[in-house]
């Protein structure tokens, strides 16, 4: 039996994964003494991953931030005297009154990440009403899935909809499409062997062979940036065996004779040049997939991140369509579910406060912005839930964009990032059992609440509060800026959507967390689309009004496809894959963590390690054009010929050579939303000449 003084609070992982687990939090005499997952949680189950099992260390951890500081050093070195709170705060807001008499409130950027995905603390809500009361630029996330969701919206009507995940227990055929479900998505992976126990096969497709490939029956190792084209080459052989679902096809698609056009270029010997997979095996898995019912597919962020990337989740999303899987349980295709959580957004995030024309800053064109935006230039930078140094692209140039005398900068943290050590002003904030929140996720269908276990150490202070104690020294009178953690959540909750009913702020703190109210089991396409035809649109005419192919089809990388003049200076493709032991930038100043995961490595093939003379463990540089990094070999045939694969996520101040692989990354954007090309990347490797022996 619980003492009178211990207690159980339930809450949910705050971070960037599909599972968004719920947990319980053991509390007694007022300290966190225990963190167990959530078993009566339907699809999280009570399981944990390896990062976060041990999350209550992380708070405790002994560089944790805990109070405000000044920077005293040179910017990047990392260098701060502690201030109060008051110092800090009048400090932000004298400076930024300033700024906005000189330049305009555009002159401040509040620049945010994935490293808290609530929706009062994280991305979807801290500080919006702010930064639209004061008229700051816009933060545009296009890290993650934004080249993604517009490609899935283009077919399905909604960005961020597809098949419910808890059903690929039904499927037949379970196409794993550039994802590491083990590694980032594992909590999926109890629902794809219950299908495997009733007989399905399971495929990964996926440059690498990752813990997930290795567990499949059947790894396809493609060329980087080339799953469009994969896509076409194995509905041409399900077009020509005439197992297209012609009834579904005239009930719920439009445009299928321009897309059958298309399809038709795209055979199989043209694919096989194109992804570098023998002929006969997108052979043998189109007519597997012209013949089995029901199929399901689950693509991830990875594969979008090219030039072509929202064009190839955009054919991917189109393949149901076309089999008829959509109308299934354990049909169709999921890259991100948040669409179904049509909450009430305008009223947490009050854009009808933003001056109109206000201008849109890209995340993952930092230095560009710092460095070369004008009219006015950025002359402040917030940053919070984001570490971008370490996660953006072209590291050199966002270290120059930093490095500005004449920018005030200001990094709202829980540890001493490489981003912190450039701040001005460094502020610690809580962590999340020191706060309220709300999450909703992308990779299944439940809500959950997070309830403070914990007061919060030092003076950290969770985002929600800065901004209203921000917001008060900058003498705003806009009420709803003052919200409270309870309001904000009462009011995103308050949405006339069926699925949303009786999803209540007071139900949710009393049971953790609660399903949308849908149906069991959850076919969303069955009978429509939410596109303004109400079809799966084969042929999409916003995609024309923009300017793009209206029609599937493949658009190769900018770089990795190359096989001219880049590809004789830089032979090698490069991805870089999520990390089991970290997630993003984060855990990686964790020791247990840090040396489970090991030193950055890359990932060659026996022959591309031969021609360049290299064995295991050699340290080697990374490099291009745009910069460098050191890793060590490491020799395998779980990559193909050509490709290398590195492991994102590492702080460059903790590595040899002090820069990780975002350094050799283009700051260019994919066919769709401005996303990232983190996988679109063209090095050579070469080993790094051992130390000259001192006599």
């Amino acid at each position: 039996m619980s003492s009178p003084a211990e207690r159980a609070v339930p809450g949910a992982c705050p971070l960037d994964c599909p599972d968004t687990c719920s947990w319980i939090v053991t509390v007694r005499d007022g300290e966190a003494v225990a963190l167990r997952g959530d078993r009566r949680h339907p699809y999280t189950r009570g399981a944990l991953c390896a990062k976060v099992h041990r999350y209550l260390d992380y708070t405790r951890a002994p560089d944790r931030l805990l109070h405000p500081q000044r920077r005293v050093g040179a910017k990047g070195e990392g260098r701060f005297a502690r201030i109060s709170w008051d110092e800090a705060l009048d400090e932000i807001a004298a400076r930024w009154q300033a700024i906005i008499r000189r330049h305009g409130p555009q002159a401040i950027w509040p620049y945010y990440g994935t490293g808290a995905m609530g929706m009062l603390q994280g991305l979807a809500g801290a500080g919006r009403r702010l930064w639209n009361v004061l008229g700051t630029s816009q933060h545009v996330m296009t890290i993650c899935t934004i080249a993604g969701a517009y490609g899935t919206g283009y077919t399905l009507g909604d960005n961020r909809v597809g098949m419910d995940p808890e059903t690929l227990g039904a499927s037949k055929l379970i196409l794993l499409w550039g994802t590491n479900t083990l590694t980032t998505n594992h909590h999926l992976w109890k629902y794809i062997e219950a299908a495997r126990r009733n007989g399905a096969r399971l495929v990964a497709i996926d440059p690498i062979r990752t813990r997930t490939a290795a567990a499949a029956d059947e790894h396809f190792a493609i060329h980087p940036g080339t799953d469009a084209a994969l896509a076409l080459g194995l509905l041409h052989v399900v077009v020509t065996l005439g197992q297209e679902d012609r009834a579904f096809i005239d009930a719920h698609t439009s445009g299928w004779e321009a897309f059958r056009r298309r399809i038709l270029e795209f055979p199989p010997e043209r694919v096989s040049g194109i992804t570098r997979l023998p002929r006969e095996r997108i052979v043998a898995l189109g007519e597997r997939l012209a013949t089995t019912r029901p199929t399901g597919i689950r693509l991830t962020m990875g594969l979008q991140r090219h030039a072509g990337g929202g064009m190839a989740v955009r054919a991917i999303t189109c393949i149901p369509g076309v089999t008829g899987d959509w109308q299934y349980p354990g049909g169709g295709a999921v890259y991100d579910v948040r669409g179904f959580v049509r909450a009430n957004w305008p009223a947490l995030w009050r854009d009808d406060l933003r001056p109109a024309g206000t201008r849109r800053l890209s995340m993952t064109r930092l230095g560009e912005g710092l460095l070369e935006v004008k009219d006015p230039p950025v002359e402040s930078l917030l940053i919070y839930a984001s570490n971008p140094v370490a996660s953006v692209p072209d590291q050199t140039k966002v270290r120059r964009g930093l490095a500005r005398e004449d920018l005030f900068t200001i990094v709202i943290e829980n540890f001493a990032t490489d981003t912190a050590d450039y701040a001005d002003l460094l502020l610690p904030s809580t962590m999340q059992t020191e706060h309220a929140d709300l999450h909703y996720a992308y990779g299944h269908i439940y809500l959950a609440w997070n309830e403070p276990a914990v007061a919060p150490p030092g003076d950290c202070l969770p985002h929600t509060e800065i901004f209203r104690r921000l917001a008060g020294r900058l003498g705003v009178t806009e009420p709803c800026v003052y919200a409270s953690d309870e309001d904000l959540a009462r009011a995103v909750l308050d949405s006339d959507d069926p699925a949303l009913a009786g999803l209540t702020l007071e139900r949710l703190r009393r049971d953790g967390w609660a399903r949308l109210s849908v149906p069991t089991p959850f076919v969303p396409f069955a009978n429509g689309f939410p596109t303004a035809s109400g079809r799966c649109e084969f042929v999409s005419p916003r995609m024309a009004e923009v300017g793009l192919d209206p029609v599937p089809t493949y658009t190769p990388p900018a770089e990795a496809a190359d096989d001219g003049a880049l590809a004789r200076r830089f032979p090698l493709a490069l991805v870089a894959t999520a990390s089991h032991y970290q997630l993003n930038s984060m855990f990686a100043n964790v020791p247990d963590l840090e040396r489970r995961q090991g030193p950055p490595t890359v990932v060659l093939h026996p022959t591309d390690a031969a021609a360049r003379g290299l064995a295991d463990d050699v340290e080697v540089c990374v490099h291009n054009d745009r910069g460098e990094f050191r890793a060590r070999v490491r020799i395998s045939d779980g990559v193909r010929p050509g490709v290398a694969a590195a492991s994102k996520g590492f702080w460059p101040k903790r590595v040899a050579g002090a820069a990780n692989v975002n350094v050799t990354v283009a700051e260019r954007d994919a066919d769709m939303g401005g996303g990232a090309v983190f996988h679109d990347n063209r090095v050579e490797v070469t080993a790094v000449p051992s130390p000259t022996p001192t006599r």
